[in-house]
């Protein structure tokens, strides 16, 4: 916060404190205090930088507010009179339906029910005077375009607007994702400590993403294209004041660190807005054996056999999952590099069952099992995990309002038009960008990583897995968009073997974006797989070998 504050001219800094699993987080944090439930990183952040925010004119938009958006304004207003200063703070409240979950016919024993708001309620307080706005759960985009519609003035029939600002707030709401952090080609650059990206927004919706002087990392097409392909499906990236169509991106270098977003056309909103719903799903637990030397695929599979005999008649959990991976080298020079790893995870209701009963099972084994046995940690007592799933809402359902600094309550409408949009199945042409029947011939080839002429970007949403893939230049996009089928992304991903995955096509940036669903079971908090957010599945795809043209090597 201080390093954007100092760093160079700034009208609004941003902040997105929430992801899926957060919410769960302070959904549980408020149950042991009713007066949490909000993001306290960002009081430790404002103590140090409110008072230079206020001397630089600099005002404040974050939801940070997270489940309990009205009591962090007032810790704000509390922290600021602490230090002499007098803030005007406004806050935006409506996204928690947990009071009103039967009414709107949501499942019991949720630990939070949220809204994803829009922008309106952030630029009604900035219009009210708000020098700080904290809001809830809101679209993480709507961080950056209610800041515009307050500046500009747009209104809801802006949506080509508003849809540009849509792509801008997208770019920034990862922060160093945009400026060389996660980056697939971070080679290029010096990413040791990557700045933080800016956006200097225009009338028009565009936009200009940079960041800083003298920050390190890098803004490059390469690096806005990733982060615009992070955790979105198809063309149409929906919202509750737009739906920005992402096919239109264009992208182009605007200098040293600069590169410009312009062309994003707009659509009418669904009549709906998604609601994340949390809950508590059972408890879980872990054991992780260690598997060293020679015979390792027949230490695995006694561990096994005896692990499941020595379970008690009906103390069985509900599920037992085993992975091992093998990192085991041949003739290895340290005996970590000689061992792989056989992972237990279990699942139940029970408590007891993934906690007592594991921790006894591994105990007994330890003198009585393979030979070299030992775990990586003592057995735990478990933990519990949670369930992500979203819902859909009707807009009007919803009670999105704004707090203003002088304590009047703005009711903010949903959008007065809205659309069923959804996107198509990709059609695939012979002689278009889709994966067709009888490709073209692109020379001799050579056996290489995919890597090497394409990026990757992953990420979860609830269940589901995004990977976006991207070429460099044309030739390789005419590759890549005829070459990386959903067969062979299969054929790459043995994991992904069973799933329905839905493969879409954004010539503009030059990209293919997948998802697939159900590869993280139940979201994040369920802990389903070892990479349970999917943030390196495209380091996987990225690694794979395939036959690639010689010219694009």
């Amino acid at each position: 916060m201080r390093e954007m504050l100092t760093g160079g001219p700034l009208d609004v800094l941003t902040g997105d404190y929430l992801a899926e699993l957060t919410m769960l987080i302070l959904a549980r944090d408020r149950l042991k205090d009713p007066s949490l439930g909000y993001a306290k990183t960002f009081l430790r952040q404002l103590e140090e930088c409110l008072g230079l925010a206020l001397e630089r004119r600099v005002r404040i938009v974050v939801n940070a507010g997270g489940l309990n958006p009205a009591r962090l304004a007032d810790a704000v207003r509390e922290l600021a009179k602490s230090q002499g200063l007098d803030p005007a703070v406004g806050h935006v409240e409506g996204d928690d339906l947990l009071p009103r979950g039967k009414e709107l016919g949501l499942p019991e024993g949720l630990l939070a029910a949220n809204a994803y708001l829009g922008a309106f309620g952030i630029a009604e307080c900035l219009r009210g005077g708000a020098d700080v706005v904290v809001t809830g759960r809101v679209t993480d985009a709507a961080l950056v375009v209610g800041p515009a519609v307050a500046h500009f003035g747009w209104g809801a029939g802006d949506l080509d607007a508003l849809a540009g600002a849509v792509a801008a707030g997208h770019v920034l709401e990862c922060g160093a994702q945009a400026t060389g952090g996660n980056y697939a080609f971070f080679r290029e650059h010096d990413v040791t400590r990557p700045g933080f990206p800016l956006a200097e927004l225009h009338a028009d919706g565009s936009s200009v993403v940079t960041k800083h002087p003298g920050t390190g990392g890098a803004v490059t097409v390469g690096t806005v294209t990733a982060q615009l392909l992070y955790e979105t499906g198809g063309p149409r990236y929906l919202g509750p004041d737009v739906t920005a169509r992402l096919d239109t991106v264009r992208l182009t270098e605007d200098g040293p660190d600069r590169v410009r977003i312009d062309g994003v056309r707009g659509e009418a909103p669904p009549a709906t807005l998604k609601a994340g719903l949390n809950r508590l799903g059972g408890h879980r637990n872990e054991v992780v054996f260690v598997l060293t030397g020679l015979d390792i695929e027949a230490k695995a599979a006694l561990v096994r056999r005896q692990f499941e005999d020595g379970l008690a008649a009906g103390r069985r959990p509900a599920e037992l999952r085993w992975t091992l991976a093998r990192t085991d080298h041949a003739d290895a020079a340290t005996e970590e590099a000689a061992s792989a790893l056989l992972r237990l995870t279990a699942r139940d209701g029970d408590p007891a069952r993934v906690g007592r009963e594991l921790g006894r099972v591994a105990v007994e084994m330890g003198l009585a099992g393979y030979p070299g046995f030992h775990l990586t940690a003592p057995p735990g007592p478990g933990a519990p995990y949670g369930v992500f799933e979203a819902a859909y809402i009707a807009a009007e359902e919803v009670g999105h309002t704004a707090v203003l600094p002088d304590g009047r309550r703005v009711t903010v409408p949903p959008a007065p038009v809205t659309a069923t949009t959804r996107d198509e199945p990709e059609r695939e042409q012979p002689d278009g960008d889709g994966a067709a029947a009888g490709r073209p011939d692109f020379g001799p080839t050579r056996r290489a990583p995919l890597g090497l002429v394409a990026g990757a970007r992953s990420g979860d949403k609830g269940g589901d897995a995004n990977l976006g893939v991207w070429a460099r230049d044309e030739p390789g996009w005419r590759w890549l968009s005829r070459t990386l089928t959903t067969e062979l992304l299969r054929e790459l991903l043995p994991e992904t073997a069973e799933l329905p995955i839905t493969r879409h096509l954004l010539p503009n940036l030059r990209a293919l974006n997948f998802t697939i669903a159900g590869l993280l079971g139940e979201g994040v908090a369920a802990q389903h797989r070892f990479d349970p957010q999917a943030k390196a599945l495209g380091e996987w795809l990225r690694s794979r070998r395939l036959d690639i043209p010689e010219a694009l090597l």
